[in-house]
């Protein structure tokens, strides 16, 4: 599924749009944990966090993610925008609980790291 199929089916609000970037999500990995996100994050991933700082974005580059999309939150920073603009990385925001969020992409069939086999301890 493409990173605007998910913006479209969850109501996002784009925070920054790296150009000509519709990226493939493979997976979806939900976590506010950065720890967790280093343990079982890969290519190809929407991480689903609650976290609005940097930190979420840096991460998320590091694994090798498609797309960041924060929940719940009332609104994220500018210094996360813009550390996403300058990784271009896709950040998305969307206020909901990540409950609602993960059971909506579920229901998509977007397949999660332990359906791919990866070992999440």
């Amino acid at each position: 599924m493409r990173l605007s199929e998910i913006e479209k089916l969850l109501n996002c609000e784009v925070l920054n749009s790296p150009a000509d970037c519709d990226p493939e999500i493979v997976s979806v990995g939900a976590a506010d944990l950065m720890s967790d996100v280093l343990a079982f994050g890969g290519p190809g991933m929407l991480l689903v966090t609650g976290l609005n700082s940097p930190q979420c974005v840096r991460t998320a580059s590091v694994v090798g993610a498609a797309a960041v999309l924060v929940i719940r939150k009332r609104n994220v920073p500018e210094t996360t925008i813009q550390l996403a603009s300058d990784l271009e990385m896709p950040l998305i925001h969307v206020k909901m609980s990540m409950y609602r969020a993960c059971g909506i992409l579920y229901e998509k069939r977007i397949c999660d790291a332990l359906e791919e086999g990866k070992e999440i301890d």
